[in-house]
């Protein structure tokens, strides 16, 4: 048994979802190997070695996506692994797609759980919402490309050592990718990380408007937590993308989130729904949110949350 996961690097860091398939993969045994995107640092490397890889082919940061692609096809050419993991970043859903159509082989997006049983993959994913669960089964033949949902697994160390690295090779693919990397850059944020925080404080259009919806930065940084929002909220230019929780943003799964004036659309909630506590604050006693709700308060936001700002305060 041969699993691959595919990691990009960030200030010196192996991606997060990467480390989590790392972990979920050691459950299958066998061989186990990283494709590193980036400066290839110490600390990444070692990173990825702690969950488990013991090799890594990596290629440099500025690689676009079409070589990066063509690269990893002809190493599971040679080296034929059994399994190949990618997370939910841009990079990686772009790698998966065209490695999937040079290979030839099916991809399955989504996923919130894989088994092998006798060398037949299977993955778990939810649709409609997150209301349903489906299992697929891979019958195309090896390798099983698979892209996993952020959190669903835990990023557990092993205690692995070093791995040992192999430079990617860079096919020229001609016109197929005739894009040339210049620059990169991340966009900068104020206070916690919205998908490592402990505590999350979302909002959502209950909240009125954009000078209202800034209440809760007060909220959230007394309890030491991030701000999130909902898609209506994005939408409607209040706050940014990066801080959008559902389908089609961050997942997140924190001790503690709270949910201001969010009624609980499908979409938001299969972003936070496996959240360890849940509190929500809502004037309609019908919201949706309260139906996964540890906690729920019925009433105006707008009254609720000062008050818990001032009772937060005065116990110090």
């Amino acid at each position: 048994m041969k699993t691959w996961v595919f990691s990009t690097e960030s200030d010196g860091e192996a991606a997060g979802s990467a480390l989590e398939a790392l972990t979920k993969a050691r459950d299958f045994g066998g061989e186990l190997g990283a494709v590193l995107v980036g400066e290839g640092s110490e600390a990444a490397l070692a990173q990825l070695g702690a969950h488990g890889a013991t090799t890594v082919l990596h290629a440099a940061d500025n690689t676009s996506s079409g070589v990066i692609a063509a690269g990893v096809a002809a190493a599971v050419e040679a080296e034929q692994p059994d399994l190949l993991i990618f997370g939910m970043g841009n990079l990686d859903r772009d790698v998966a797609g065209r490695l999937s159509a040079r290979l030839g082989k099916p991809i399955l997006a989504n996923a919130v759980d894989i088994t092998e049983d006798g060398g037949t993959w299977r993955v778990a994913s939810e649709i409609l919402g997150g209301s349903t669960m489906v299992v697929t089964e891979f019958a195309g033949g090896s390798p099983a490309i698979v892209i996993t949902r952020p959190k669903v697994f835990a990023a557990e160390p092993s205690g692995g050592g070093t791995p040992t690295v192999t430079a990617m090779d860079t096919p020229d693919i001609g016109h197929a990718d005739a894009v040339e990397v210049l620059s990169q850059h991340a966009e900068t944020s104020e206070g916690p990380d919205l998908e490592a925080a402990a505590i999350v404080v979302s909002g959502g259009r209950g909240m009125g408007d954009e000078a209202r919806f800034g209440a809760l930065n007060e909220l959230a940084g007394i309890l030491g937590g991030a701000v999130g929002a909902t898609r209506a909220v994005v939408d409607a230019g209040w706050v940014p993308y990066s801080l959008q929780v559902g389908q089609t943003g961050k997942t997140v799964k924190p001790d503690l989130y709270v949910a201001c004036g969010i009624s609980g659309a499908m979409q938001h909630l299969v972003g936070m729904k496996d959240s360890t506590t849940i509190i929500s604050i809502n004037k309609d006693p019908e919201a949706p949110i309260f139906g996964i709700s540890d906690l729920g308060i019925v009433g105006d936001v707008h009254t609720v949350v000062p008050a818990l700002v001032e009772a937060l305060k005065a116990r110090g």
